[in-house]
């Protein structure tokens, strides 16, 4: 009691200092533990994110960027393949299920992507859950209609019974507009996949739209594959990339998108050292402030001393103070974190459909906290030893 109650006096008597040092711990802490979460969380939700698909058949070229452009939409397309090939690898024995689509034009940034209802009507996009629409009903394969991913829906601010003209590309352009109209039919639920930031409509929609070329007619961008058994991937392979020169199989779809974070995995490591960096000035601050405070405790430390305090006392009562500061520091460090995680989460997002949940338990929020506080502490060994050290005569001696 006699520690906690020195600690508690001497922080209270230090209040500027505890407060601004208390923060860099929470400014180090909430990086480190928000640069970990991210992390972790965004490489899960991508390597399983596949919306219900093992693999996707497309042009030749990148496996990474057909499967950027096929299952997040992201990146421009390969290129497109035939329609015989898209029907080939639809009536394959090794396949249960092949979805076109069609890629090309967007709706004020949006995604517009051509495909056929069974997308929304027979493909589970995780296990146990389904495509399911918030309002409204699906498009008419052939009519100019539109189903709306939520998340685009509400940036749009359009409704079930809207209308719009979609802009040629990739990137929004209103000089690029196409004469062609479509009426908003439907609205998906939320699926937290890349489907909710996409405008939706029949892939005979893409293909034959205004001011496209007229071979578009009979092509697709890519084609999304469920398989009826894991080792026909392997055999896909070979047939498609090994064997053939023309076509891509992106298979399996996990492992591709584990190999580019494989690749990108040096910019995690910069930024952890970068968080260790902040954590161990911020130490440092805690280190410097306690420690040019013994001056002037010098005299409260005799008196205790004169009191009967041991030397031990006296040396733990440091260490806890600084203990007490990586705590205060650490408990603020959640807000950090919470605003660092939300804010990455809403840009990827709104880059990728996907997301990240900044409540969702990670073990960095044990060991983060804990690693910190016995940081701090160990950074009040210097002083607590100048504190031990501290002579009760000579300091007791009446000031001048």
């Amino acid at each position: 009691m006699t520690i906690f109650f020195i600690v508690r006096r001497s922080l209270r008597q230090h209040l500027l200092s505890t407060i601004v040092t208390a923060l860099s711990i929470a400014l180090a802490g909430g990086l480190l533990l928000s640069i970990w979460a991210v992390k972790d969380q965004s490489q899960a939700a991508f390597t399983q994110v596949n919306i219900g698909f093992d693999a996707v058949l497309g042009a030749r070229g990148s496996k990474l960027q057909l499967v950027l452009n096929s299952i997040f939409h992201l990146e421009a397309s390969p290129g497109n393949i035939e329609e015989s090939d898209y029907l080939a690898i639809k009536h394959h024995p090794a396949v249960k299920r092949a979805i076109p689509i069609a890629v090309g034009d967007n709706l004020r940034g949006f995604r517009i992507v051509g495909t056929i209802p069974e997308l929304f009507t027979g493909v589970e996009y995780a296990l146990g859950r389904n495509f399911r629409l918030a309002a409204g009903r699906l498009f008419t394969d052939g009519a100019n209609e539109a189903v709306l991913g939520s998340f685009a829906a509400a940036r749009l601010g359009l409704g079930v019974g809207a209308t719009f003209h979609p802009y040629h590309g990739l990137v929004y352009d209103p000089r690029n507009q196409h004469a062609d109209i479509y009426t908003v039919t439907g609205i998906l639920a939320p699926s937290n996949t890349p489907a909710d930031k996409v405008v939706w409509i029949p892939i005979h929609g893409v293909q034959t739209m205004s001011g496209h070329d007229v071979r578009a007619a009979t092509e697709v961008s890519a084609v999304l594959i469920q398989l009826r058994a894991p080792s026909a991937g392997f055999l896909l392979d070979l047939k498609y990339n090994r064997q053939g020169n023309r076509l891509t199989f992106a298979y399996p779809i996990g492992a591709i998108v584990a190999d580019l974070f494989d690749k990108i995995g040096w910019f995690d490591r910069i930024l952890a050292l970068i968080a260790y960096l902040v954590a161990l000035v911020s130490a440092a601050g805690i280190l410097v402030a306690i420690y040019n405070s013994m001056d002037s405790r010098r005299r409260d430390i005799a008196i205790l001393r004169a009191l009967g305090a041991h030397r031990g006392i006296v040396f733990a009562s440091v260490v806890v103070e600084a203990a007490a500061i990586g705590t205060l520091g650490m408990i603020a460090a959640f807000a950090v974190y919470w605003a660092i995680t939300a804010a990455a989460a809403a840009i990827i997002r709104a880059q990728t459909g996907v997301l990240l949940d900044p409540l969702v338990y990670n073990p960095v929020m044990l060991w983060g906290p804990g690693a910190m506080i016995l940081l701090s502490a160990l950074s009040g060994v210097a002083p607590a030893w100048k504190a031990y050290r501290t002579d009760v005569a000579t300091n007791l001696s009446p000031l001048s």
